[in-house]
């Protein structure tokens, strides 16, 4: 499909970067299933709520099967009762574990369904106390819906730090439990170079969908100011996180914008480059139509959801005032059918 939208567009060859396959995933969210005192932690097999129980993963940090190893343990020890999705009973839920590379230790969260964390105390005490110098940071989330959401909006922080720390080649990028963040960095890593490299020195730019700031504060020490979209409000959490950090001649360079970038479209204008992020299903639609009409003179369009990109991109350049003018892929997933791709658009020289 990227080399169908290549020719199309008169682009020349997708280049694909790929890095490790082993060991390479930071994070993890895995279901809790099984029976009082024989839970199993792992993933639900293809199309089923049975859960694969998967002690041993190959693609995970190793830090990941050890914790999830003691989350079960303490499971066991503390009698704590397992979710059943047919009766809705059970408090363990789901488990999600986050490597913080600097320190190599694990922001583990418990998920319950329970509206506070008593039924629960005991198995995190335990925890705790097992995973000892190689834990970050615990918590418990309280998801009592009947759903397939994993985590739910409540956080309750029983030790350790408020976020975890990584950085891109910028300032420390900060976080919480909440907010969305990539499992493989290491290529991760490369999507922030990437996107970097498309930043000229002294540009003003507008980032929509910024999570917690991975793109827009690893270009802020090159960038002349910077508008940057989130939704999310725990994301909008790791984001202040960041710049509270930040000194005072950097911090001027940033506005945050809240909402969705729909609703917020306007923060593109005047800017010399647009970064966009979205999630699978592409970009808002009044985002498109503003960016169709008022084109940047670049336009860096990080994509997870390829049929959204080719239905995106042909929408874009539709009104002849933006082309398509380069493509790489990045293999973020291995094993999979889906590849991050960053996508850079120039305004018309028509236009």
């Amino acid at each position: 499909m990227l080399e169908a939208l290549a020719l199309v567009h008169g682009v020349p060859g997708v280049p694909v970067v790929s890095g490790a396959t082993e060991g390479f995933r930071l994070r993890a969210r895995l279901a809790i299933r099984g029976r009082l005192g024989a839970p199993k932690i792992g993933m639900f097999q293809l199309g089923t709520h049975r859960v694969v129980h998967i002690p041993n993963c190959v693609i995970h940090h190793p830090l990941i099967n050890r914790a999830a190893d003691v989350v079960r343990r303490s499971l066991v020890d503390a009698g704590v009762s397992v979710y059943s999705e047919a009766t809705h009973q059970g408090f363990a839920r789901y488990l999600q574990v986050v490597v913080e590379r600097g320190s190599q230790t694990a922001q583990v969260v418990l998920v319950g369904n329970c509206p506070d964390p008593d039924p629960l105390a005991r198995c995190l005490d335990l925890i705790r106390d097992r995973l000892g110098g190689e834990l970050h940071s615990l918590w418990f989330n309280s998801n009592c819906e009947r759903s397939n959401v994993i985590l739910g909006r409540d956080f309750h922080q029983w030790c350790g730090a408020d976020a975890v720390t990584e950085r891109f080649g910028g300032p420390a990028v900060h976080y919480p439990p909440g907010a969305f963040g990539q499992n493989n960095l290491e290529i991760a890593a490369r999507i922030v170079q990437h996107v970097g490299e498309q930043v000229p020195e002294g540009a003003r730019v507008a980032e929509f969908y910024a999570g917690v700031g991975a793109i827009g504060l690893s270009v802020l020490p090159k960038v002349a100011a910077i508008r940057m979209n989130e939704v999310s409000p725990q994301s909008l959490q790791g984001l202040r996180l960041g710049l509270a950090s930040l000194d005072t001649a950097d911090r001027a360079k940033v506005e945050v914008i809240s909402g969705s970038a729909g609703e917020t479209c306007a923060a593109a204008m005047g800017a010399d480059v647009v970064i966009a992020d979205p999630p699978r299903k592409g970009l808002d639609a009044p985002l498109l139509a503003y960016l169709r009409e008022q084109a940047p003179q670049r336009f860096v369009y990080v994509s997870c959801g390829l049929e959204s990109l080719v239905a995106d991109t042909a929408r874009l350049v539709d009104g002849g005032r933006l082309r398509l003018a380069g493509l790489i892929a990045f293999n973020l997933m291995p094993f999979t059918g889906h590849v991050e791709t960053v996508a850079r658009f120039e305004r018309s020289s028509r236009d």
